[in-house]
C-alpha cells in the first residue's frame, strides 16, 4: 500500500467520481482507476461502488476514507516538524476563511507574510462556518479564520480580533431617523421584535450570533430572507426589505445600495480567531502567519485608534 494510494481514494470519496478526481490528482483517468483496483486487490475488499451514473462508497470505503485521512494528517505533520527541524522555509500553508470577513482581513495579512516569508506557499481555502471546521478539525486546513462561537469542541483557538456589531436597517426606516435627530441615536435590540430579519444561511456562524443577541433580549427574530453572502443581506436590507445585524468592517460607504446604521444600547461585538485542531502539531510557518497577523491587526488598531 502507498500513500499515494491513500490520497487517490480520498479524492474519489471527495469528488464522488473518477473524472473530476483524476483532475484534481492531475493524473490520467485510466491510472486512477489502475491504482484503485491494485488497492482493492490488495486489501480483497471493495471500496467504491460504481455505476454508470455515479461513484458510491461502500461500508469498507468509509471505514478506509477515516483511517486514510488520519494517515495522510499524520504523514503532514511528520513533515513539517522535520522541515522545522532542518531550519527549512520553505513550505505550504493551508488557511480557511470566511469569504466576505477574509475580503477585508486578508489583504492586510498576506502582503505582509508573503515579503517575510517569500518560499512559504499559501493555499487559501474559503467556506462557511460549519465546512471551514470540519476541514480544520480533519487537518485538511492548518488554520482557519472564523468567529466564535466554534461548535467543534475539537478545535483550540487565539483570539485576533473584536469588533462591534450594529444595526442595519433601511434608509427610510423610522429607526433612521434617529441618525438625524438630538435624542437618544442607540437602539434597544427589545424593540425590534416585531421588524422582519434578514439573516444568513445555517452553517454561517454570524447567523447564531444574529439569533443569540436576539434570543437574550427576549424574542425570536422573525426572519423573512436568508442569503449565504453578508453583502447580500446589507443590499436587501438598503432595499427596504428588513433589519440585519452587522459586523463593523463591514459597513458600507455612503451610497444608493447601503443601508443606514445605528449603534445598539448594549454595544454587542463578536470576536474573530485563528482556529487550529487541539494537539495538532503547529509548524514555524503556522507560528510566523499567526504572529504576522497579529502584529498587522495590532497596527492596523493603532492607526485607526483616535488621537
Amino acid at each position: 500500500m502507498e500513500l499515494r494510494q491513500l490520497q487517490y481514494a480520498l479524492q474519489i470519496a471527495i469528488e464522488k467520481n473518477f473524472s473530476r478526481a483524476a483532475e484534481k490528482l492531475h493524473i490520467a483517468q485510466p491510472s486512477l482507476s489502475q491504482q484503485l483496483s491494485k488497492l482493492e486487490k490488495e486489501l480483497g475488499v471493495l471500496l467504491f461502488q460504481r455505476t454508470t451514473n455515479s461513484v458510491e462508497v461502500t461500508y469498507a470505503g468509509t471505514r478506509f476514507v477515516e483511517k486514510a485521512q488520519k494517515i495522510l494528517d499524520m504523514v503532514e505533520q511528520l513533515k513539517q516538524e522535520m522541515e522545522d527541524i532542518s531550519q527549512m522555509r520553505k513550505g505550504k500553508l493551508v488557511v480557511g476563511s470566511l469569504p466576505i470577513t477574509g475580503a477585508h482581513v486578508l489583504p492586510l495579512v498576506l502582503p505582509v507574510f508573503q515579503e517575510r516569508y517569500p518560499e512559504i506557499d499559501i493555499v487559501l481555502v474559503e467556506e462557511t462556518t460549519s465546512n471551514l471546521e470540519q476541514l480544520t478539525a480533519s487537518g485538511q486546513a492548518d488554520i482557519s479564520l472564523l468567529s466564535l462561537p466554534l461548535i467543534d469542541d475539537s478545535l483550540d483557538y487565539e483570539p485576533v480580533i473584536e469588533e462591534e456589531i450594529v444595526l442595519a436597517v433601511p434608509p427610510q426606516h423610522p429607526l433612521a431617523a434617529r441618525l438625524t435627530e438630538g435624542a437618544n441615536k442607540t437602539v434597544n435590540i427589545a424593540e425590534l421584535q416585531e421588524e422582519p430579519f434578514i439573516a444568513l444561511k445555517r452553517g454561517q456562524g454570524f447567523r447564531q450570533i444574529a439569533i443569540q443577541l436576539c434570543n437574550d433580549a427576549g424574542f425570536t427574530p422573525n426572519i423573512v430572507f436568508e442569503s449565504s453572502n453578508i453583502e447580500t443581506v446589507q443590499s436587501l436590507v438598503a432595499a427596504g426589505m428588513g433589519i440585519a445585524f452587522i459586523p463593523h468592517m463591514l459597513l458600507r460607504g455612503r451610497n444608493e445600495l447601503a443601508p443606514a446604521y445605528l449603534q445598539l444600547s448594549n454595544r454587542p461585538t463578536r470576536t474573530l480567531v485563528i482556529a487550529h485542531r487541539k494537539g495538532r502539531y503547529l509548524s514555524k510557518a503556522v507560528a510566523a502567519f499567526m504572529e504576522t497577523f497579529r502584529k498587522v491587526m495590532e497596527a492596523e488598531r493603532a492607526k485607526n485608534r483616535p488621537e
